[in-house]
């Protein structure tokens, strides 16, 4: 009796500690991160609007995402285009949430993304080396590169009409306009600027969107 005793309590140890270090393995990965989900193009294309169109623009999200160790998920870039077949951009990204490369929550949903409930600004909106991009409010007060591509109203939605706001549905690097973002959230120095719906690029090019204050950046997110 004492030997079958001594057996069950031996079992019931194990059980216990095999119980306990499942809790801590738990726990650990509870404490882990979440996975980015979400980044600002660390360059551009480089051919001004140009981007290749939406497929183009969402091969550059996927080799970005890649080189950074992050090419397990399916990125699309936050665009729109007009026209027939028009795109609204919110359509495109998944339904969240999405995390920075510090795993900081940038928006926890679509609706909580366009309704000025998400942390884009300056110190969160990164790169997908987890880098700032260059704003007057941390740096030359005189050089920005913190427009952002977009092509799309504040809601997340394509432009209705004639006039250009996609750069011919990211196909031109010249003729054309594109509305863009301010990824710090600041015109100027001033506060409160939108991230996707700020103004639009003076043409295409280029030397104009470096001229206007961006490089052909765009926004990049994990749709899955």
């Amino acid at each position: 009796m004492n030997k079958n005793r001594a057996l069950l309590t031996v079992i019931a140890t194990v059980s216990v500690l095999a119980l306990t270090g499942l809790t801590v393995v738990a726990q650990q990965q509870d404490d882990e991160p979440p996975e980015m989900g979400f980044f600002v193009t660390s360059v551009g294309i480089g051919n001004g609007a140009n981007l290749g169109g939406l497929a183009g623009a969402d091969a550059h999200c996927q080799a970005l995402a890649g080189a950074a160790g992050a090419g397990n998920r399916t990125w699309r870039a936050y665009l729109s285009t007009q026209g027939a077949g028009a795109v609204n951009a919110r359509d495109r990204i998944g339904d969240g949430p999405w995390a920075n490369a510090n795993g900081l929550i940038m928006a926890s949903n679509v609706s909580n993304l366009h309704h000025d409930n998400s942390n884009f600004n300056w110190e969160h909106s990164l790169d997908e080396n987890g880098e700032q991009f260059p704003s007057r409010i941390d740096g030359d007060p005189d050089f920005t590169e913190h427009d952002v591509l977009t092509g799309t109203q504040i809601v997340g939605t394509a432009y209705e009409g004639s006039e250009d706001r996609t750069c011919g549905n990211w196909t031109s690097n010249d003729e054309g306009s594109a509305m863009l973002g301010h990824a710090d959230r600041y015109s100027f120095t001033t506060p409160g600027s939108p991230w996707n719906t700020a103004h639009p690029s003076r043409s295409c090019s280029q030397p104009d969107l470096v001229a206007t204050g961006g490089a052909g950046r765009f926004y990049c997110f994990a749709t899955d």
